[in-house]
């Protein structure tokens, strides 16, 4: 059986602590067995990265830079071996994990320009013979704590920004998919990297804990589910840490009839089913405003589930694969039961489906529900499956309400032909991103990811100049350089500096 270990100094690093499966998801069986790191290794990782970033930093910004550039070249070149990774471990389709490959490497290409983006600003003559000027310094040891659906894109978000800036980082991936964390840290060093400045340690519970608690780790980046995010934050607040804890979601996408249904249409279809709905930025909710409107995107959304293909991840015509575990599984089809008994109309189950030849799979079908109302746990609670909700409503002023008053504010989308109306929208919903015809708005690179309410925890966004922020302290000097033989002013020193 292989064995998924810490990695440590640049090499596998094994440890006495405890093991747990790592599955197949299209077979249902047991692939890999992932070590989890004890009190040693994880004292040993951080202690490592501790000694060594003070190099790390003090190398000048545009060194750091080359050895990011040469990071994106070799994940370029590993494209292919990352998205097998990917797929073997969290089920999604080779095309879709080539994806989350390359929305990580997009934040590794933004902090290539270090050397700009970490500039501070000066101000020259700011009083008589001062200078003022801000430098942007490293917290030290850092830590990611990444879930199971985005393997590299998540851990790159954090990564990127992290190293660039002169930290030392360790990474603690979801221990259902560990193999990729292992394979990036690998390809940093190969890019010249040093070798404790990027470590990998696995765990559950106790790990993140332990790096929460751990007074020489920093700074904690965190994503997964609202609860647990809520605990990070406060856990690691509560001992001085600078965290962001983004939680889960429940975004809408709004059609108003005005929208071209069959752009709509195709959008949310790739939103709520793609990675069988196993994202944060997913749309497991579409609003339609009026009856008539409802009526025709639900045909059309029946007759374009139809077309839908759900297959082992290495199947070119599947749309989506396998959910990630057993237990996700039947939890999604509990949330399936729950919503029919609340009175939900079951217009597509995609419960029972088989693919042939993996029997044992983890497979569910796209799953349309109808005539969700905004009081059911169905609707308020997330998902995190192939199952998509309509909600009807009247008018453009009551679905931007439900958005907003909905407990998680991650993103929402709406579908309209009409500028004003689109204009209104984006300003009114209290929702963090927003996309205008845009199903998935996950921002680009350079600006930052980051939801409202129990979406995010934390005042600080994911990556662009924020995480460049996140990831350091800024400090500022206030300097004078009086004429040699000056006279001083011997009240000055008694009362508050003005720069008059």
């Amino acid at each position: 059986m292989r064995r998924i270990r810490n990695f440590i100094g640049g090499k596998s690093a094994p440890s006495n602590g405890p093991s747990s499966p790592v599955f197949d998801p299209a077979k249902g069986t047991v692939a890999a067995v992932v070590e989890h790191a004890d009190a040693a290794v994880l004292e040993q990782a951080i202690a490592r990265a501790r000694a060594a970033q003070p190099a790390w930093a003090a190398l000048n910004p545009q060194r750091r830079a080359r050895v990011l550039f040469r990071f994106k070249a070799l994940i370029e070149e590993s494209m292919e071996e990352l998205a097998g990774m990917i797929s073997a471990e969290h089920g999604k389709v080779l095309d879709d994990a080539c994806g989350d490959v390359q929305r990580g490497l997009e934040v590794i290409e933004f902090v290539c320009g270090l050397p700009h983006l970490a500039k501070g600003d000066f101000t020259l003559g700011a009083g008589t013979d001062i200078d003022v000027y801000s430098m942007r310094q490293p917290m030290g040891v850092v830590a990611g704590i990444t879930p199971f659906n985005f393997p590299a894109m998540i851990p790159l978000w954090m990564a990127g920004p992290a190293l660039a800036t002169g930290n030392a980082f360790v990474l603690k991936p979801s221990e259902r998919t560990p193999s990729t964390a292992v394979r990036l840290a690998e390809l940093f060093i190969a890019a010249g990297g040093p070798a404790d400045i990027f470590a990998v340690v696995h765990g559950g519970k106790p790990v993140v804990d332990a790096l929460l608690d751990h007074p020489d780790v920093r700074a904690v980046s965190f994503v997964g589910s609202s609860d647990i995010a809520a605990q990070v934050y406060a856990r690691g607040a509560a001992v001085g840490k600078r965290v962001q804890a983004m939680g889960g979601a429940k975004n809408h996408g709004i059609v108003l009839p005005d929208a071209d249904l069959d752009q709509a249409v195709s959008g949310i279809l790739g939103a709520a089913y793609g990675s069988a709905g196993e994202r944060c930025m997913a749309l497991p909710v579409v609003v339609a405003v009026g009856d008539a409107l409802a009526d025709a995107l639900r045909d059309r959304l029946i007759a374009g589930i139809a077309g839908l293909t759900v297959g082992v991840p290495t199947d070119p015509v599947a749309d989506f694969g396998p959910l990630v575990s057993a237990q996700h599984k039947a939890r999604i089809e509990d949330y399936i039961d729950l919503a029919v008994a609340e009175g939900s109309q079951l217009v597509r189950d995609g419960r029972g489906i088989v693919v042939p030849g993996h029997e044992n799979g983890y497979f569910l079908g796209p799953t349309l529900l109808d005539h969700v109302r905004a009081d059911m746990r169905s609707y308020q609670e997330e998902i995190f499956g192939p199952v998509l909700q309509i909600v009807r409503v009247n008018t453009l002023d009551e679905a931007i309400a439900l958005a907003s008053d909905h407990s998680f504010g991650n993103g929402v989308a709406l579908f309209t032909s009409s500028g004003s109306a689109a204009r209104a929208f984006a300003s009114r919903v209290e929702i963090g991103m927003v996309g205008i015809n845009v199903p998935i708005p996950v921002p680009v690179a350079y600006h930052s990811f980051g939801g409202w309410k129990r979406s995010a925890f934390g005042d600080v966004n994911q990556y662009g100049e924020e995480g460049l922020r996140f990831f350091t302290r800024t400090k500022v000097v206030t300097q004078r350089w009086p004429e040699h033989g000056g006279v001083a002013d011997p009240a000055a020193a008694f009362v508050i500096p003005t720069m008059d």
